[in-house]
């Protein structure tokens, strides 16, 4: 089990520039599975998940060759599904949330798909019907072995229909994209995803030969094709880090410039973390962060505590609320955050109000914050990563504390964000890692 050892307090300078997308990058990796030809894929982040997704698509028969860092090409052009059955992809797939997304290409292309209960985050229900009800929609056919938590889906010939999607599930979506766009006739998305992660697995597929309508919205149109073809792909900056970035300038108060964000693709967030009092200088693509003795929650226009709540895209990910939480812990003012996607994202509050932070857990799904206003500094604590987005938060107020902190499990923080104790300590953090 690696470690952080962080002395905080210290403020940062410097220039931070995002990975790419992980959750991106899972879905366009996974789709390279739908054509035989050589697909390219650049600014893919070298992060745990990443990394274990490709060498699963390596043991079904997918070869992969790393050109340069983040460049990457996939030729799966001697893929054996009977693989998907054997003890080591199993193993392997078990232990990431992400393998779940190799189903919907293997069953478009090959007719069939085998997956054990895929890994990831504890952070309360994520369930797979979404996906599996959209594949019998298209004509294929599900089988859930439940004494051994395997998913099998099968169908060749599949045929393109209308559904309506029970959640906007963004995995979900992927998925049955991925499946339709070489069904017979038209497939109709209503309800459908339309995270940024989504709209590049499409444009993607295009290039690929893909006819795909509605792109950015809910209701996506798809017309089949016979087969798809090769393509180059940049995956887009990581919204995710670009928002942990602005909350860990803010919260020590900081001056960060951050690099090439894809300003125009970041939705609601700066206007988010404006609500938090916190202000985001937009300079061409770059975010430029200025230093803050103090920021003020703003309160609803009758004066009521402002809530900050996730909601599919465009409103707020729930990637982010838990570094919206800890920057609020030293902001001026209370604020309700209302986590309702997830039950179990907040339970790592328990660490903040040990460090000193004022908060009340009022149920699984909110949690109201009582601000500091940086008059009294949280206060180094020895503390455990329970998945990646808590433990970047955890990481940020650690680095914001007074004295010393200890973060183990940090192996959760490496799923997402790829080297992080070397790029912040380019801009002043002091952090060991020991590994």
């Amino acid at each position: 089990m690696s470690t952080f050892i962080i002395e905080g307090g210290n403020t940062l300078k410097g220039e931070l520039k995002p990975q790419g997308a992980k959750n991106e990058a899972l879905q366009v990796i996974c789709a390279t599975l739908l054509t035989p030809e050589k697909v390219t894929i650049k600014n893919i982040p070298e992060i745990r998940d990443v990394l274990h997704l490709i060498e699963l698509l390596e043991v079904i028969g997918v070869k992969t060759e790393k050109l340069g860092k983040g460049i990457y090409t996939f030729c799966a052009c001697n893929v054996d599904p009977t693989i998907l059955k054997s003890k080591k992809y199993k193993k392997l797939a078990s232990s990431l949330r992400g393998s779940v997304m190799i189903l919907g290409p293997m069953l478009s292309r090959f007719g069939y798909g085998y997956a054990p209960q895929p890994g990831g985050d504890k952070i309360g229900r994520r369930r797979l019907d979404t996906h599996f009800l959209g594949f019998e929609k298209l004509g294929a056919k599900f089988i859930y072995d439940a004494s051994e938590n395997i998913y099998e889906i099968s169908g060749h010939g599949l045929t393109g229909c209308y559904m309506l999607l029970d959640e906007a599930s963004v995995t979900g979506t992927a998925n049955i994209i991925m499946a339709a766009v070489m069904a017979k006739g038209t497939t109709t998305i209503y309800n459908a995803a339309c995270e940024p992660y989504v709209q590049q697995l499409c444009k993607m597929l295009v290039k690929m030969g893909a006819n795909i309508s509605g792109i950015g919205s809910n209701l996506l149109t798809i017309e089949g094709v016979s087969e798809l073809n090769a393509c180059c792909h940049v995956i887009a900056p990581d919204m995710i880090e670009v928002g942990s970035f602005i909350g860990l300038a803010a919260m020590t108060k900081s001056e960060i410039t951050i690099k090439d964000v894809h300003y125009d693709e970041l939705g609601i967030i700066p206007a988010q973390f404006k609500r938090l009092g916190i202000n985001i200088v937009r300079k061409g693509d770059d975010i430029f962060i200025p230093r803050h003795e103090h920021y003020q929650i703003e309160n609803f226009i009758d004066g009521s505590i402002m809530t900050i709540a996730d909601a599919p895209w465009p409103g707020l990910t729930p990637d982010l609320l838990s570094v919206f939480l800890v920057v609020a812990t030293q902001a001026r003012g209370s604020v309700l955050i209302h986590q309702k996607m997830f039950e179990s994202r907040l339970f790592f509050v328990d660490k903040l109000i040990d460090m000193g932070a004022q908060i009340i857990l009022c149920d699984p799904h909110r949690a109201t914050v009582i601000g500091l206003n940086h008059e009294h500094q949280l206060r180094g604590t020895t503390m455990v990563s329970p998945d990646i987005r808590a433990g970047v938060a955890l990481l940020i107020a650690a680095l914001s504390a007074k004295g010393v902190s200890t973060i183990y499990n940090i192996e959760q923080i490496d799923r997402g964000y790829e080297n992080i104790s070397a790029r912040l300590s380019a801009v002043g953090a002091k952090i060991q890692r020991i590994d």
